[in-house]
């Protein structure tokens, strides 16, 4: 995978427009528009968790998954990790303000899906009969 460099430029418009395929933004917004991003931001929350913490609250995520996803975060300042000289090393997450800010994106999601959880429901049962 190719990463842009945004350097703030003439093209920052360009570089900001979700509909150019070449752009910085389509590109972040890719990173963390995925089911588990979007469910780390949620764990972490208001929190410090060490990786395996991390992995607990998440059923389902793979050891492989949970990391690749955290590097992704952590590169794109959206989390914080903190390595504790200790054998084994210990690694503790936490939402950075940029982190914490899309928090309240997701936590927005959470709210939607449970309110239209049941039409959603309805609307499948309908469109599979």
């Amino acid at each position: 995978m190719v990463t842009k460099q945004f350097k703030g430029s003439s093209k920052s418009k360009d570089e900001a427009d979700l509909t150019r395929a070449d752009s910085l933004a389509r590109e972040i917004f890719s990173d963390v528009a995925n089911k588990w991003a979007f469910l780390i931001i949620e764990a972490v929350g208001d929190r410090t968790l060490r990786f395996t913490e991390l992995r607990d609250e998440i059923e389902g995520i793979s050891h492989k998954m949970l990391t690749q996803n955290l590097r992704m975060l952590e590169r794109n300042g959206l989390v914080e990790r903190c390595v504790h000289p200790t054998v084994p090393p210990r690694f503790e997450y936490t939402l950075t303000e940029p982190g914490r800010a899309l928090r309240a994106t997701v936590a927005g999601m959470c709210d939607w899906t449970h309110q239209y959880l049941g039409h959603i429901e309805t609307a499948r049962r309908r469109f599979d009969d």
